[in-house]
Order: C-alpha cells, then structure tokens, then sequence
C-alpha cells in the first residue's frame, strides 16, 4: 500500500495527495473497456462514428471528469448526501410513471431540457449509498432486528415497485440484486435469508399471473423453447445466439458482422452489443473481454477489502456489485441463458444515462480507495 498520503492517517489530504491515490490504472482500464465500445459502436453503424459513437465518446469524457471529482470528494460527505440522493432519484421515478416519455412500449424516461433521463439507471448507485449509510456501524444483531430490516427491505422495494410498472423487469431484478446482496454482505441472519428464498420461490406463480407483461410472459416462454417462434417472439435471441456462434474462435474480423450490418440484430446498439462483438473477434475476443471486466470486478473487491471503515466497504462493494449484475445478465440474455431483460453492457452498449451512472458509480469506489484510511464512527449510521 502507498503510504505517501497517509504518513499520518488522520492529517486533511490536499488535492495533490488525492490526485495521487486515485488508482489511474484502473482508470486506464475502463477506459480500454470504453474503447472497445466505441468501436463497437463504430462497426454496428456500417463504420461511421455517427450516430452513436461520437456521442458516447463525449459522454465518456464527460464521465471521466465526473469521476475524478468524484473520487476527490471526501466519503463522509458522500455518506451525508446518501439519503438525500436516495430521494431525488425516488422523486424521479415517480416523475417517470406520472409524466414520463414512453419509448419502444416502455415509460422509462423524463425529459429534462436538452437531456433525456433514465431515473432508473441513477437509483441503482443511489440505492447503494442510501443502504450503504443505513447499514454502517450496525452489528450483525441489529441487522437481523424486525425493524432495521424491514426499513432496508422497504429501501429497496419502493423503487423496484415503481420500476417495475415503467415496466422494467431488468432493472428491477439488479436494483433488488443490489439490496439483498448489501444486506447479505452486512451480516444479516440465515434465518431470514432462507424464508425469503422460499417465499421468492412460492410468489413465482402469483408474479406470472398478475405482475408479469404478455410481452414478459413470451420472452419466458420463449427462452424456455426459442425455436417455437424464432421468426417472432424468438427473433432476438435466435439472431444473437446466430452472431455469437458465427463468429467461431477468432471472430470474422472488425467491421466484418453480419448480422448487424444487414439488421439481422434488434437494438445492435444497445442491448444486443454484446453479440457484435463476439461475431465479429470470436471466441477469443469475447473471453478478452470478459477477464477485463473480471479484472475491473476484481479491483473493486480490493479495495473494500482494504477501506477501513464499514461504510466504505459497503459503498465499494455495492457498487462493485451493480457492475458485475450489469456484466452477468447481459452476457447470459444474449446468450440464450436467461430470458431477454433490456439491460446494457456497461461501457459498451450505447446510452447517455447508464454511462454517466457507471462512471459515478467508479468514482464512488475510487473515493472509497482514495479516503481508505478515514475511520467513520459507528454512530454516524442510520436514518437522520
């Protein structure tokens, strides 16, 4: 561990002594990440930068100043603007379900002058520091009490209620993802975990009968048998499962996909990236990008492990998390391993909201690594 800044671990860091600590190599490898989404981006438009490179590249740009004044900001204050977060993003939603836009059979955005929002993709990290806060310096026992849980498990199922009738059954799954793996992190009981996994088990039916959309009933259906319907309810994932699987070992080769290029893929560019680029660099390729992400998910763990504070822990882990359920149920939809969520490949797929929202996420984890010495007393947890 560097000890430069921390000669004394209590003394106010400058900005130089920050500037110092954030960690530019993994810095460097979102940005290789990012790369290769532009590129992406770049070969699924018939090798223009417009319409969807150019502007993600500038969003990335953007987010990467968003993360260094980020990961600048002290993590004490980071946890005082938690709750405060936490309501903003709520308020929000609730704008989205009263007033929002509605966009390919979904009501998922608000406009805000020249920007276009998906509230949603903020609530996620929101969600993550709200909890983050409230489980701070609470031991396993106060955790497990009727009533701290039932205050986090309201966190987390206000919004996946509100998400949820966007619809947005994706989100959902990663926002609830998100909240139990917290509260399992944070020590909660065994015997509250097992019940809940068995009534999730038992609601199963009740949510296909009277939560679940026709259209969210036939992607199940349909990932359970593809092939009854590929020309219809089966199209996407037939045609992903067709690009991954023509690509082979090494791929056809950058600019060379397609499934893509001859609109073969439904939303190339967002949901159904993934597919392109395993067309078009393979086996080998795909597996490339996947150890990056691993390697990313990897400094993320490092670094809770190495903040001092429970609070930073949390907040690093959480945000940790958000990343990889992002990686995994993108990955498995356009694989045909889950059914088809509209979830996007982070720092790959095209969208303003979800990049913005990662690279926030990635500054948070990197003021945890940056203030990893400061000690948060227990006390400072809990709700205002």
């Amino acid at each position: 561990m560097n000890s430069r800044p921390y000669a004394a671990a209590r003394r106010t860091l400058s900005i130089s002594d920050k500037l110092f600590e954030v960690n530019w190599g993994l810095l460097l490898l979102i940005a290789i990440i990012a790369c290769a989404g532009f590129a992406m981006l770049y070969s699924v438009a018939g090798g223009h930068f417009s319409p969807w490179a150019t502007p993600q590249i500038l969003r990335f740009f953007a987010g990467c100043l968003i993360l260094v004044v980020v990961a600048l900001v002290d993590i004490r204050l980071w946890m005082s603007l938690a709750y405060p977060a936490y309501i903003a993003s709520l308020i929000l939603l609730i704008t989205v379900v009263v007033a929002g836009h509605v966009g390919l059979g979904a009501q998922r955005w608000i406009t805000l002058g020249p920007l276009g929002l998906q509230p949603s993709e903020f609530m996620k990290v929101s969600l993550v520091l709200a909890l983050a806060r409230f489980l701070h310096g609470k031991s396993v026992e106060d955790i497990s009490r009727p009533l701290n849980l039932l205050i986090a498990l309201a966190m987390i199922g206000i919004p996946a209620i509100f998400v949820v009738l966007q619809p947005n059954l994706g989100t959902t799954l990663i926002i609830v993802a998100d909240g139990a793996s917290m509260l399992f992190l944070a020590g909660l009981s065994w015997w509250w975990i097992a019940p809940a996994l068995g009534a999730v088990v038992v609601a199963v039916p009740t949510a296909w009968q009277f939560v679940l959309h026709d259209y969210q009933k036939r992607r199940v259906l349909t990932f359970l048998d593809p092939e009854s319907d590929s020309l219809g309810a089966g199209w996407n994932i037939t045609q992903a499962k067709i690009a991954i699987g023509s690509g082979g070992v090494t791929g056809k080769g950058f600019l060379q996909g397609t499934q893509s290029r001859l609109n073969f893929l439904p939303e190339k560019q967002t949901d159904f990236i993934f597919t392109n680029f395993g067309e078009e660099f393979g086996f080998v390729g795909t597996i490339a990008l996947l150890i990056l992400f691993a390697v990313v998910i990897g400094y993320g763990i490092q670094i809770a492990m190495g903040a001092r504070s429970q609070f930073g822990r949390l907040l690093a882990m959480g945000v940790t998390l958000n990343f990889f359920f992002y990686i995994m149920i993108n990955a498995s939809m356009v694989m045909g391993l889950i059914p088809v969520v509209g979830i996007p490949m982070p720092l790959i797929s095209y969208g303003g909201s979800a990049m913005l929202t990662v690279m926030f996420g990635f500054g948070l984890l990197m003021s945890v690594h940056v203030h990893r010495q400061v000690e948060i007393p227990r006390h400072s947890g809990g709700i205002i």
